[in-house]
């Protein structure tokens, strides 16, 4: 058996970043969505195989897809033993939840492997992280509590990214920590207001208003790696309408409305390869 997947990476359209809970995790508000860019997960089952197996050079371990295979073992996954190879296209520890996608893309394949029920897929996304549940269906959504609360939404306005990745890496747990220490976070009320603005506004073929793309991240991942100003004002400089940091960082996205978006991001990804030689356009998937 062979059987291959698509893994998209995700921008943030919008992340709004709420206090600590109990649970050392922080309260969010964000959009989230899938992008072209995406890793490829293929999936076999080797005859004489005892044990699953996670293959990605480049990637240290542990492994996201390892934790999702091992997480369906635990939930009860009775399948053969399986071999993943992931070919990896998404920056590592670059903010598009290369990891999460992957770990998501696992759960989506497992069905077809052996039955597994969708409400128990979705309980293990949860476990695995944060970004996890909202790639379970790549698309637009507008994510709350730690990321788990997912709510789908239709797709916007046509628009499309120019995508700087950086040649340096980002923990998602040091910006997290920058972010606290540097007093971002956004008391309860006003994360509530924000919340309720976004799922006001996320209505089919809407256009955000630029009030709304904020990355309260953004000034820790800044603060971590002042060189991402650059960046930001390179995407700019290329027409962009608004440039942000992706996620935790540190990639860098520029966002392009209109019908001629994706014409246009492919033109500042081709501006801009000289200083950033992994830039690229991307389009909206779902």
């Amino acid at each position: 058996m062979t059987l291959r997947e698509q893994a998209p990476g995700k921008v943030n359209l919008c992340l709004a970043l709420g206090g600590l809970r109990e649970d050392g995790r922080h309260e969010l508000a964000t959009v989230i969505e899938s992008v072209s860019l995406a890793d490829e997960l293929e999936l076999t089952t080797p005859p004489a195989a005892r044990a699953d197996e996670v293959r990605c050079p480049g990637v240290p371990e542990p492994n996201l897809v390892a934790s999702a295979l091992a997480a369906l073992r635990a939930a009860g996954w009775d399948a053969p033993p399986v071999r993943i190879e992931i070919a990896k296209r998404l920056p590592i520890a670059g903010g598009m939840a290369g990891g999460s996608a992957d770990a998501a893309a696992t759960l989506r394949l497992a069905p077809r492997v052996a039955p597994v029920p969708e409400r128990m897929l979705a309980e293990l996304a949860a476990q695995l992280g944060a970004d996890v549940p909202s790639q379970l269906a790549p698309g637009l959504s507008l994510a709350t509590g730690v990321g788990e609360v997912v709510d789908r939404r239709e797709a916007l306005a046509p628009h499309a990214f120019v995508l700087l990745p950086q040649p340096h890496r980002l923990s998602a747990a040091e910006v997290y920590a920058r972010a606290d220490r540097l007093a971002l976070p956004r008391p309860d009320p006003e994360l509530a207001r924000l919340r309720a603005e976004l799922s006001s506004v996320l209505v089919p073929g809407a256009r955000l208003p630029g009030r709304l793309l904020v990355n309260d991240l953004e000034p820790a991942a800044l603060s971590l790696l002042p060189e991402l100003t650059g960046a930001l004002q390179a995407a700019g400089e290329q027409g962009a309408e608004h440039a942000f940091v992706c996620g935790s960082g540190p990639t860098v996205a520029g966002l392009y409305w209109g019908p001629d978006a994706a014409a246009r991001a492919g033109r500042a990804a081709a501006a801009l390869a000289p200083r950033f030689p992994a830039a690229t356009a991307v389009i909206p998937v779902g």
